[in-house]
């Protein structure tokens, strides 16, 4: 029967990583906060991105998004009430709706997506060495329980 008490090197790996993705998701919220955009809308921004023309099923994106039916809801609200997004009824069965950026989503996708790449760069990539990034990039394909890599590699820029 294994302990249910981590041993200090567990607790250290552990740890480590939730402060440390707690301290970068704050400093990039913070780089994103002038363009009156979060780190939710830029990931579903790039979504949009890469699924143009066509658009997204808002039910697809919310669970691609990891993110309740509701949650997502609002999300998709903030960025209608500001003209980043359009929703239209699906093309496929004309029951849901997808979601497309507007030429203003366009737009400040571009300001949002340059200041995301210098916090990346800055907080992240130029930190570390060439040795640790790949290390890093095996310890995330070690953890990811399907085996696969996101489907849309772009929301992750």
């Amino acid at each position: 029967m294994e302990s249910e008490e981590f041993g200090a090197l567990d607790q250290a790996a552990w740890s480590g990583f939730l402060r440390t993705h707690d301290r970068l998701w704050r400093a990039m919220e913070a780089g994103l906060a002038p363009l009156n955009v979060s780190m939710a809308e830029l990931d579903v921004l790039l979504a949009l991105n890469a699924a143009r023309p066509r658009g997204v099923r808002m039910s697809d994106l919310a669970e691609r998004r990891l993110m309740s039916s509701g949650g997502f809801t609002r999300l998709a609200d903030r960025l209608e009430e500001r003209g980043l997004i359009e929703r239209r009824r699906s093309t496929v069965d004309g029951r849901s709706l997808e979601m497309v950026m507007t030429a203003q989503g366009r737009a400040l996708l571009r300001r949002a997506r340059r200041q995301h790449h210098v916090d990346v760069r800055a907080l992240f990539l130029d930190r570390l060495g060439e040795d640790d990034l790949r290390q890093l990039s095996a310890i995330w394909a070690a953890l990811d329980p399907a085996g696969t890599h996101p489907d849309d590699d772009e929301a992750a820029s």
